[in-house]
């Protein structure tokens, strides 16, 4: 799959691309901790045990299935942005959420995370990111894609938890809102929006 909104390419997160995943999920520091997008996706316990490498690894496991864990947004042969997407029942946050609503028995996909890399971010890559991951959701089945964003009004939103997008960014891919929740970023509402692929 090689999605091109604009200037990017947009390709699964696959093993052979581990190196690109980790330039958007590790840490900047070598052996510090970060996220590698496993806190939403997997269980809490098993999130807090996981050391710094023992992330690693777990990424590097789940870009070896059969279906990528998320997708690469490319400008060249420059990594310039990720996004988790996922069916819902596999991303443990949303699916035992009891802020965010299942509104239905649909197989829907979720995007969970969108992350422009520093020195990129104003120049479309969100978007991109967004488009790739519907059609990458879209060659696996999905009969629908959601995502959890924040309705920030126009407000900024700080970067450290951007990652769940915005509405406007859902909106500008043809997602609508379908859905309040009881969730919060940034102490602005969160809100699920949803593109039907039917």
């Amino acid at each position: 799959m090689t999605a091109s909104p604009g200037a990017f390419d947009v390709r699964p997160a696959t093993a052979d691309r581990f190196d690109d995943i980790a330039t958007m999920l590790g840490p900047r520091r070598p052996g510090a901790v970060a996220c590698w997008c496993l806190s939403h996706r997997i269980d809490p316990r098993l999130n807090q045990q996981l050391g710094p490498e023992a992330r690693r690894d777990h990424v590097r496991e789940l870009a070896a299935r059969p279906v990528a864990p998320g997708v690469l947004a490319y400008r060249g042969d420059v990594v310039v942005g990720w996004s988790g997407v996922a069916p819902r029942a596999e991303v443990h946050s949303i699916a035992r959420s009891s802020r965010i609503p299942a509104l239905d028995d649909l197989p829907a996909w979720s995007i969970w995370c969108v992350r422009t890399r520093a020195g990129h971010r104003g120049q479309g890559v969100g978007r991109a990111l967004v488009a790739g991951a519907v059609d990458f959701a879209r060659q696996h089945g999905a009969p629908v894609v959601e995502a959890y964003p924040v309705d920030n009004a126009g407000r900024r939103v700080d970067t450290t938890l951007a990652f769940v997008g915005t509405r406007r960014l859902f909106e500008s891919v043809g997602f609508a809102k379908v859905a309040d929740t009881a969730a919060t970023a940034a102490g602005m509402p969160r809100i699920v929006v949803r593109r039907d692929l039917r």
